[in-house]
């Protein structure tokens, strides 16, 4: 039985897709039918740019089958662990992608977590929302394809080299994008529930895409789009510091779509300062701080007075070799930025404990930060993140071996118990 059909499993949305550009699913993808098909082949027409060879692909051909790929090493964890990302090449066109491995027999929660996100995800199209090429049951694994992002996430570029935040125009541009997908989200009743860097992919030409959908919630229901929702996400521990007051007060006032601009806000500041707010704080403490109003905001050179700044950040050293207190990490890395008062403004409306005075997402997007931008982020982000150059390339990227550790393992276990009669 399909996982997409099987009866144990609900999910809130519904199973009419729209019109698919530029990642354009054909009407025979398993997917549209369940995971398990007769259709061993899944039509993809990308408009975008291929990640290995800088070239257009046009309609291409994602098998259905495990064996149709080339498994390369390990690029991230998600589920607490229970899923795994690999970077992966497609044997038949040479497509660079990415496969997340979903363990289903070390599943320890309802499958309905991991079925609403490959059903909401198979109705969306939007430039700036990751999309899925095809879903499908490998032996005892989930494996969802889905493009190659040269960059990784926002969280992976902070770590790899941008500790203290990303560069001013980087972070405006990758909000502005942001901005457009839940803006297509919002007009279609539904709350992302998740925003923050990590669901943020950059690709290598810099293309911004929104990904982690498996917290978000539909506010339409029997045909009818609810103003308010009491719903709260069941898995939901990661992103604690992201979520707005309203969501963590789990009172009889709900909450809408402005929670996830309270998200954005939160955001904003991760990018900008390398960690988000209230990361220090246990969360008890958290909850209490953004019920009572305690209002985030970006720490530069205009704002910063006392910052705890963890001792493995970075600048261990000075010009002259000699390490730097915490005290003076935080000078270092906050006193000499300055941002600009456009973004501070942002992230301040954003932060509003009261929901009603946030702006909603279309609104945010006419404000002053993004009226001066004229280019695509295309054209912006690949020279704004540098040095750090994307994944883009798997020649000397090395296999993963585990795939065939499982099938001998697997074979191990096979008894032949009785004996064959010819």
């Amino acid at each position: 039985m399909s996982l997409l059909h099987c009866a144990c499993s609900k999910s809130h949305f519904s199973e009419s897709p729209p019109a698919r550009k530029p990642f354009e699913r054909n009407a025979t993808s398993p997917l549209m039918g369940g995971l398990n098909s007769s259709d061993h082949k899944v039509t993809v027409t990308m408009s975008t740019v291929n990640e290995s060879c800088g070239s257009e692909v046009v309609n291409v051909q994602f098998d259905n089958l495990g064996s149709a790929y080339t498994l390369h090493t390990v690029i991230g964890k998600g589920h607490k662990g229970a899923s795994t990302i690999h970077l992966a090449c497609h044997s038949g066109s040479s497509t660079q992608v990415a496969i997340k491995r979903v363990n289903l027999e070390n599943w320890d929660q309802e499958y309905a977590y991991i079925q609403n996100e490959i059903v909401l995800t198979r109705q969306l199209q939007h430039e700036h929302i990751l999309p899925h090429y095809c879903s499908f049951i490998h032996q005892h694994e989930l494996w969802t394809v889905m493009p190659s992002m040269g960059f990784g996430s926002c969280r992976d570029l902070m770590q790899a080299f941008h500790t203290a935040g990303l560069p001013e125009i980087a972070i405006i541009y990758i909000l502005r994008d942001v901005f457009k997908a839940l803006v297509y989200l919002h007009s279609r009743g539904i709350i992302h529930r998740g925003v923050k860097a990590s669901h943020v992919l950059i690709s290598g030409s810099g293309l911004v895409c929104l990904t982690g959908l498996h917290n978000a919630f539909s506010t339409v229901t029997g045909g009818e789009k609810l103003h308010v929702v009491y719903d709260y996400p069941q898995h939901a521990v990661d992103c604690l510091q992201w979520f707005s007051p309203e969501i963590l007060a789990q009172n009889l006032a709900g909450y809408d779509t402005k929670s996830d601009i309270y998200s954005m806000g939160i955001m904003a500041c991760e990018l900008a300062n390398g960690q988000a707010p209230f990361a220090d704080m246990p969360v008890t403490q958290m909850l209490l701080e953004k019920i009572n109003g305690t209002k985030p905001m970006l720490a530069d050179s205009s704002t910063c007075g006392e910052f705890i700044i963890d001792d493995n950040s970075m600048d261990e050293v000075d010009e002259e070799g000699r390490k730097r207190t915490p005290e003076e990490k935080a000078n270092h890395i906050f006193f000499e930025r300055t941002f600009s008062p456009q973004l501070h403004h942002l992230a301040s409306l954003c932060l509003e404990k009261n929901s009603a005075q946030r702006p909603s997402a279309c609104q945010m997007l006419e404000h002053q930060c993004f009226k001066s931008l004229r280019k695509k982020s295309t054209e912006v982000l690949p020279e704004a993140f540098h040095p750090v150059t994307p994944l883009t390339s798997l020649a000397n990227v090395p296999k993963d071996s585990s795939v065939d550790e499982d099938l001998a393992r697997h074979m191990s276990e096979v008894s032949m118990e009785v004996d064959w009669n010819f």
